[in-house]
């Protein structure tokens, strides 16, 4: 059974930062580019990040300059570090991986307060 567990969302200040973690088992990691998704309350789903097996990226225009997509491939993991949040970032957060069939984590909350 193919899992992505996620971590690390939470409530925080505009301004603040929060680091999300992404693992999965290391079969899956290492054939997939990963990405982060987000969805806001009445909102479509966002593509927020992604990161190549070779560690290119591609940002939302939102957050280029603030969010920033890594992978450590001796964790099998991705994360997605997030400076001067805004409250606009308040959603679900989704870590998925661009394969066929493509696989989703079950989410984590992410709250900014103005």
């Amino acid at each position: 059974q193919v899992q992505l567990m996620e971590s690390g969302g939470g409530l925080v200040q505009a301004g603040g930062s929060l680091r999300l973690s992404c693992a999965t088992s290391q079969w899956l990691f290492s054939i997939s580019a990963m990405g982060w998704s987000r969805q806001a309350p009445g909102k479509q789903r966002e593509l927020v990040a992604r990161i190549a097996r070779d560690g290119s990226t591609n940002y939302a225009e939102s957050v280029k300059g603030r969010f920033t997509i890594s992978r450590d491939n001796a964790k099998n993991t991705v994360y997605l570090q997030m400076n001067s949040l805004k409250s606009e970032d308040t959603a679900v957060y989704y870590c998925y991986t661009q394969t066929t069939p493509q696989y989703w984590g079950q989410g984590t909350q992410v709250t900014v307060s103005s």
